[in-house]
């Protein structure tokens, strides 16, 4: 398997498996949110700065489709928008309380999940695994976030 695409082809179940242990963390929690309001409070999770525009950016869509999924994330006391003290025309947005135990606990199911499959490999198939999937985030570190996404939230 020289070529990357006979690569992609011979780890593309294993991607779908991996995806489908997250995917069943993610259904387990209470509430559940769909993808794209998920993806909304990684953003704001990982940037304190983002405003309005900068997710709309991250996102790869229109500031309304950012700001709908904002308005379903706000309504459900997940996500507040505050005025950005630097310059008071911008909205901030900000994880609150509920968002942040929220995420803490899908990391925290996603973990578990994952740890509940890798307990049935074996040890150096585990290291190995990790030293792939290093150099594999280190490959796609220059990837555009909204290209990588795959996701479609244009119409969100």
């Amino acid at each position: 398997m020289e070529h990357a695409t006979d690569v992609a082809a011979a780890i593309e179940p294993s991607v779908e498996s991996l995806v489908a242990v997250l995917e069943r963390a993610r259904l387990a929690q209470s509430p559940v949110l769909p993808p794209a309001q998920l993806r909304v409070l990684t953003i704001v999770a990982e940037n304190r700065h983002t405003n309005m525009s900068r997710l709309a950016e991250a996102l790869d869509v229109v500031p309304s489709s950012a700001s709908r999924l904002c308005d379903r994330l706000e309504a459900t006391g997940l996500l507040r928008r505050v005025a950005d003290p630097r310059d008071r025309r911008e909205v901030r947005l900000l994880l609150t309380a509920a968002s942040r135990r929220l995420l803490a606990d899908l990391r925290e199911r996603r973990r578990e999940a994952l740890a509940e499959v890798l307990e049935r490999m074996p040890a150096p198939a585990r290291q190995d695994l990790v030293r792939a999937l290093r150099a594999f985030e280190a490959a796609a570190a220059d990837i555009p976030a909204g290209a990588a996404a795959g996701d479609d939230l244009r119409t969100a």
